[in-house]
């Protein structure tokens, strides 16, 4: 039999709350024990927390892949990314990669998403299968459960800068995909694409709209129908002026993990889009503070790798945003476990609880007290195995296809300027 792991000593968050706790024994990949008094056994591998506190292995409910992603996502505590859009080939490796190593984060993936010919993310991703009409949503649906997706990803309209989905359509697609037991995560970026997924039952709202301040009738709507959101702050503050990748590379906790190519990468900000057409990012913060007020599940996701973020550490900066806009820092970090646990249906993770997948997390302050002690990371077990959290060094191979996204990001913000549109992320 494996050797087992015993924590001790340790302020233990189930994912949901802070328990009277102290130790947590775990062996062959799962929890075992729970318990206020010292769990060890003899012949026990015992990890004396030292007052530290440990939470579940994190979630970071909205990525898109790149080699290099799943191990650098480890790194920092991120022991289960959701990837939002990636072609298939990229989630075939990065199953693979999954399933075998212990030294990556475990991956749920939508594949890819249904938008119009030619609409947001042709520019990034093409070739790519699309619909055109309502007719098509059966067999788009069918497509991609024959290619593995976890659940279905769908794309309103851009502000009317790109072709998008008709509202029948975007029906047909979330009707055909509920019917094959799929949620729906739709990618927003206006109110009026808000209004239109929410009336078309969707299960996720992928960002936050900047464009106009949410009114509490949609909101209440919102709230009505059971809706989560993950606003995707990090990304969203970057792309509209806000210094947030260098707020990331600047904090020692996080970059000591980085290595010098991420830091410079995330200190070189995001490419500026528009001028005057550009909405506050204080705009979006205020909607996500309406949305928490109103008892709207948030789920915390970074959209890494867009400029300004990286994978993993950038979940930390989601985290501190979240609080920013009204979340306890228990709210937060449950929104970072229990909750997108809860939300995709993950029911061996996203918490600490006997039986489940030994995701942990031990770092060496409170971040009950101050969520930024996330950061302060000791340990990291996924599945039950100890993560070496040497910082990352991207291949000469994932080095090339970072270059290649955001050659990609930038070819999306050229033709936002040529449309001469306002850019709503």
């Amino acid at each position: 039999m494996a050797k087992a792991t015993t924590i001790v000593n340790a302020k233990v968050f189930d994912g949901t709350a802070l328990r009277d706790w102290t130790s947590i024994r775990f062996v062959e990949g799962l929890i075992t024990q729970c318990s206020a008094a010292s769990a060890a056994q003899d012949g026990d591998d015992v990890i004396d927390a030292a007052g530290g506190t440990v939470f579940p292995g994190l979630v970071d409910a909205h990525v898109h892949l790149v080699p290099g992603a799943l191990a650098q996502s480890l790194t920092f505590g991120v022991t289960t990314v959701l990837d939002m859009f990636s072609k298939p080939e990229m989630v075939a490796g990065a199953r693979e990669q999954a399933a075998s190593r212990p030294d990556v984060a475990d991956l749920r993936s939508a594949g890819v998403g249904a938008t119009a010919p030619g609409g947001h993310p042709s520019a990034m991703y093409a070739p790519f299968p699309t619909l055109a009409a309502a007719d098509q949503a059966e067999q788009f649906v069918a497509d991609r459960i024959a290619e593995g997706s976890d659940f279905l990803k769908i794309f309103s309209g851009i502000g009317g800068l790109w072709p998008s989905l008709d509202f029948a359509t975007i029906k047909a697609v979330v009707d055909a995909a509920h019917a094959r037991g799929l949620l729906v995560v739709a990618h927003v970026s206006s109110i009026a694409g808000v209004e239109e997924v929410v009336s078309a039952g969707v299960d996720i709202l992928a960002h936050v709209p900047a464009d106009a301040e949410l009114d509490h009738v949609l909101i209440a709507r919102i709230a009505d129908a059971g809706i989560a959101v993950g606003p995707t702050l990090a990304t969203i503050e970057n792309t509209l002026g806000e210094p947030g990748g260098a707020a990331v590379a600047g904090d020692p906790r996080l970059a000591a993990a980085l290595g010098d190519a991420w830091v410079r990468r995330l200190s070189a900000g995001a490419p500026v889009v528009g001028g005057r057409a550009m909405p506050p990012y204080s705009r979006a913060e205020g909607n996500a503070r309406r949305l928490a007020a109103a008892g709207v599940t948030l789920l915390a996701g970074t959209d890494a790798p867009n400029p300004g973020t990286v994978f993993g550490a950038s979940l930390h900066r989601e985290l501190e945003l979240l609080v920013r806009c009204g979340l306890s820092p228990a709210q937060a970090l449950a929104a970072a476990t229990a909750e997108p646990a809860r939300v995709f249906g993950l029911a061996d993770r996203g918490r600490v609880e006997v039986g489940l997948r030994a995701d942990l997390v031990l770092v060496s302050g409170d971040p009950l007290a101050d969520i930024t002690e996330t950061r302060a990371i000791e340990r990291i077990w996924r599945g039950g195995t100890a993560c070496d959290r040497r910082a990352f060094a991207a291949s000469a191979a994932e080095t090339e296809q970072l270059d290649a996204f955001d050659a990609q990001i930038a070819r999306v913000v050229a033709a936002v300027r040529e449309r001469r549109g306002t850019f709503r992320p």
